[in-house]
């Protein structure tokens, strides 16, 4: 393989599963999806049937919370 090419390719980052998230976060499953049809919670994406997130969008979504409460 071209050593060029390799260096160029982005990281790929892992997919985390709704269990993951809610853990992380202290909430159950449910709601994760109750925020999902209501457009609220860290952003995620379908893949199949499955509903999975990038840990950077959980982060990203956890800091706009906390910036939030402090105003």
């Amino acid at each position: 393989m071209d050593e060029t090419l390799k260096s160029t390719e982005a990281p790929v980052e892992r997919l985390v599963s709704v269990e993951e998230v809610a853990e992380r976060l202290g909430i159950k499953v449910h709601t994760l999806y109750l925020w999902r049809t209501k457009g609220k919670g860290p952003r995620a994406v379908r893949v199949g049937k499955y509903l999975r997130y990038r840990w950077m969008d959980v982060l990203a979504w956890e800091e706009s919370q906390m910036d939030l409460s402090v105003a």
